[in-house]
């Protein structure tokens, strides 16, 4: 079983996503170790990026504070060595493809996994373009994970038929943000998964509040939450992890 995989067999997993350097990795640190005290399943760490073009404006003012603050990919695979000295939760790191590239692919998978991160979500790469990761990603079993939207339609089965470690399902269009309504129908968008698919599924995008954990967690196999977590570390700065660690347990328990 994967470490990935681990995250799903004790019923419906919570993801937290956090950004790294945000306000500062001091900060970051204690942040992902009490959101995995409060019950994260698995965590998944953003390596900020000047351009992130599927988030909307928090998490990309987290980007830019975390850049600002002198937050580097090298910095961020020194967190995840010292974080992984007491995290044994699956983590992920969630980025873009130039900053892969500019690393060097080969050179940043290899690091990945000899820090401990178990996948990777480039969302920027489509499923026709993953051959430019997918060897190297096997090579080293860090799993890339796939993206289904809502717009994804005939390419569904095609995208979560070669899917590992999880599904990131998509719940809206558009960016990361909390939303006050998620309008999509997710029940028809996971079956359509689930079809073609055993691999667990994981909604995000827009999810915010302890009421939508739990709908949300009737249809998929977890749920990811990332924005309004980035909104508390905006709001708290250096206080933000106590803070961070409530609103963690807070979604663990709504969808336990």
């Amino acid at each position: 079983m994967s470490n990935i995989a681990k995250a799903f067999v004790s019923g419906k997993a919570f993801i937290p996503f956090i950004t790294c350097g945000d306000p500062d990795l001091d900060t970051t640190y204690e942040i992902v170790v009490e959101a995995a005290r409060s019950g994260a399943d698995l965590i998944e760490l953003g390596i900020p990026f000047s351009d992130p073009t599927a988030e909307g404006p928090v998490i990309q003012e987290a980007s830019l504070r975390a850049l600002k603050a002198g937050t580097t990919t090298d910095k961020v695979f020194e967190l995840v060595k010292r974080i992984r000295e007491t995290v044994t939760v699956p983590m992920v790191f969630m980025t873009y493809a130039n900053v892969v590239f500019s690393y060097g692919s080969e050179r940043f998978i290899s690091r990945c996994a000899e820090v401990g991160i178990d996948g990777l979500i480039l969302p920027d790469i489509p499923y026709e373009e993953k051959g430019e990761f997918i060897d190297i990603t096997r090579k080293y079993g860090v799993d890339l994970i796939s993206l289904i939207a809502p717009t994804s339609e005939d390419r569904i089965s095609m995208i979560a038929s070669e899917a590992e470690g999880f599904i990131y399902v998509v719940s809206s269009l558009g960016v990361t943000g909390v939303r006050s309504k998620i309008t999509t129908d997710i029940p028809s968008l996971v079956a359509a998964i689930k079809a073609s698919s055993s691999v667990p599924c994981a909604i995000g995008f827009g999810i915010s509040t302890p009421e939508q954990a739990k709908t949300m967690s009737e249809y998929a196999d977890g749920v990811i939450v990332g924005s309004a977590i980035m909104k508390i570390v905006a709001e708290y700065g250096k206080d933000a992890p106590a803070h961070v660690a409530k609103y963690v347990k807070s979604m663990k328990d709504a969808i336990s």
